[in-house]
């Protein structure tokens, strides 16, 4: 995606499921620190992390198959290791449960993934801040 249409698909996105966000216990954590951002600006966040019970006052999903609908953005917080794992479960999904976007925050790429992803028409970020483009965008 250029940059352009990234910013275009921040502004518009309502919904983020963030895939291993953070709780209060590691509120010095980016995996907090940017979804709390995101919640400030208005975004409808979704954790997806099995190992919280909730975060930001949201209840945590246990897998992105959990979710009942097709989130805007799904920002990942994984490790590459754990990105054609989490790759398999999104392609296993419906086609309308599927994210219209996944974001691989900073220092994260698979570009393996990236191009099954992109293959299957879901458009990727990788390696680039939302939080950071988030706060580009007027909301």
């Amino acid at each position: 995606m250029q940059e352009a249409e990234i910013l275009n698909a921040v502004r518009q996105a309502q919904t983020v499921a963030v895939v291993g966000m953070q709780d209060q216990a590691n509120a010095d954590r980016p995996a907090y620190q940017v979804p709390a951002q995101l919640q400030r600006r208005g975004y409808a966040l979704f954790p997806v992390n099995p190992k919280i019970r909730e975060s930001l006052g949201i209840a945590s999903l246990s897998t992105v198959a959990d979710l009942e609908f097709a989130p805007d953005i799904l920002d990942v917080f994984r490790s590459a290791e754990h990105i054609p794992a989490l790759v398999d479960e999104l392609l296993a999904l419906p086609e309308d449960q599927r994210p219209k976007l996944v974001w691989l925050q900073s220092g994260i790429t698979h570009p393996d993934s990236e191009a099954r992803l992109e293959a299957a028409g879901i458009h990727v970020v990788a390696d680039k801040c939302l939080g950071v483009y988030a706060a580009r965008t007027s909301r």
